[in-house]
């Protein structure tokens, strides 16, 4: 290091990746590590996943883009369950993750026996909710903690002090209504686990009150005319407070949205991934920028709070209506660009040949474009409306990359 420059060490930046699309979107839009999860045993059975073979592929196409990939397998297995994970742990112990994320003493007793030289992280459905916890995890092995939601940002400057470990935090996305992640409403309503990742959100549906001996009269205890959204969270967001958290030393801000789409996951990284990048050019001067949150509010969300990190959550922090919000929709992405200029568009909602487009890129790149025509990519025809799944021919007067994406302003329905 020469003399007088000043290294500043950031946090990592932590995506989900539930298939391999996201993988390529968190990479590209700038995730130093992904996070995702096979077929089995990763509390996210409904998202897409990754087949034995896929998560080889997943594995190479990071590390040849300096990415991290670690593996959730952070269920809690039943005795049933125990021999069924042996066998996967078994067939994945050549691929070279950076680490293995788990919750149950038991699978990390596994994971020990069958690949013991593998990184541990440890799941925050531990509920590490304080430093002698995480310590007692430091001497199984465990490398690295994903802290309990329910902290305060009190709460995790303490843990430094008496660890050798690194910690993780959630920073975005949802939350439900649960600790950290352990719920049984699911169970209880219908038969689906969350604990292994079977969840149906009951958290999300809508409520009434029936009384006794009444039964089958529904008194809805309205917030809108669809009823009351008793147990909906707002999406957590603590983008405003990043210098405070990695004041607290925290090693890794992880974004919730496994299930979410490519739109959501590029849409935050790119904003996290250019917060991150401006505080370590000049951390004195560093301020949030009104962009970037703007930015967070394009893309579905039910609002959002600071969640714990400053005390308990009050009444303003849960969200009682039933709809996302957003201001933009996502449209397309760039595959390719040809030789003559051109680029080549995988359409996935319906674009018309006058709309007004927003093309984003890396570092927060942003161009808008009106369309005066678009044809078609196998034989040039012009179209006035292309529809999802289409390939389309764009050209536009800017420069584009492959995995870009296009949004364009919410149309009224």
């Amino acid at each position: 290091m020469r003399k007088g420059i000043n290294i500043v060490i950031i946090p990592e930046l932590l995506a989900p990746a539930g298939n391999f699309e996201k993988l390529k979107m968190a990479v590209h839009y700038g995730a130093d590590a992904v996070y995702l999860g096979g077929e089995e045993f990763s509390l996210r059975n409904l998202a897409d996943n990754f087949t034995i073979e896929g998560l080889g592929e997943a594995v190479a196409y990071a590390h040849a883009r300096g990415a991290k990939v670690y593996l959730t397998t952070n269920i809690f297995p039943a005795n049933d369950d125990l021999e069924g994970m042996m066998r996967y742990l078994d067939k994945i112990r050549e691929i070279p993750f950076d680490a293995y994320i788990v919750a149950d003493p038991g699978v990390l007793d596994m994971v020990r026996e069958v690949s013991p030289e593998r990184v541990l992280h440890l799941s925050t459905q531990a509920n590490t909710t304080n430093w002698r916890s995480a310590r007692f995890w430091q001497r199984q092995g465990v490398a690295r903690v994903n802290l309990a939601r329910e902290m305060t940002l009190a709460d995790i400057r303490g843990f430094k002090d008496n660890l050798a470990m690194e910690l993780e935090l959630f920073v975005h996305g949802a939350m439900c209504i649960s600790y950290s992640g352990r719920c049984l409403l699911s169970s209880v309503m219908t038969g689906r686990d969350a604990n292994k990742g079977k969840c149906a959100h009951p958290c999300r549906w809508g409520y009434a009150l029936m009384e006794e001996q009444r039964p089958g009269s529904y008194f809805p205890v309205l917030e809108n005319d669809r009823g009351t959204f008793i147990f909906n969270s707002k999406d957590l967001c603590l983008l405003e407070y990043l210098p405070e958290l990695i004041g607290a030393g925290v090693d890794s801000l992880k974004i919730e949205g496994r299930m979410k789409g490519i739109n959501y996951v590029a849409s935050v990284v790119r904003v996290y991934r250019e917060a991150l990048d401006r505080y370590r050019e000049n951390p004195e001067t560093y301020a949030v920028k009104d962009e970037w949150l703007e930015e967070l509010k394009k893309i579905s969300h039910r609002g959002y709070t600071t969640g714990f990190l400053f005390g308990p959550p009050g009444e303003e922090d849960h969200e009682y209506q039933t709809g996302y919000l957003r201001s933009h929709e996502f449209v397309g992405v760039v595959t390719e660009r040809a030789e003559d200029g051109s680029i080549i568009v995988e359409v996935r909602n319906r674009i018309n040949a006058d709309d007004e487009l927003e093309f984003i890129g890396r570092g927060m790149a942003s161009h808008r474009f009106t369309l005066s025509g678009m044809t078609s990519e196998v034989n040039d025809y012009p179209l006035t409306v292309a529809h999802p799944n289409q390939r389309i021919r764009l050209r536009i007067p800017f420069h584009v990359e492959p995995l870009d994406l296009i949004r364009r302003e919410k149309l009224d329905n």
